[in-house]
């Protein structure tokens, strides 16, 4: 199956569609059948459900960015966190400790404070 984003204003994403690979062949197969069933020019742009493109898989509120041809989640509300420009996905300043343990990101200490349970 194929999956198509349907971008809003600001290339913020609205929903996302899953279309037969049957119908889209291609990229702009899938755009026009979308277009046409819904009776729209609505701009669509097609994301991979593996992130084999456009790096992440788009999802309601994520951005495209045309420049990076990506999708990018919504930064979390710290503010120090930055944009992986490899990854296009937000990253703390500091790397998370480990794995085997859960962590709550502390934004005014900049650290990450293990979660007792």
């Amino acid at each position: 199956m194929a999956h198509f984003a349907k971008l809003g204003k600001g290339n913020i994403i609205l929903t996302v569609e899953v279309v037969s690979n049957d119908i889209a062949t291609t990229e702009q197969a899938g755009v026009k059948f979308l277009q046409n069933l819904y009776g729209s020019r609505d701009t669509w742009i097609q994301t991979s459900y593996n992130n084999n493109f456009r790096k992440n898989y788009a999802g309601v509120g994520y951005t495209y960015d045309q420049v990076r041809d990506a999708f990018i989640p919504p930064k979390p509300t710290f503010n120090s966190w930055i944009l992986n420009e490899t990854t296009c996905q937000w990253e703390a300043p500091v790397a998370l400790p480990d794995t085997e343990n859960r962590y709550n990101w502390n934004e005014e200490n900049q650290t990450w404070d293990l979660v007792n349970e």
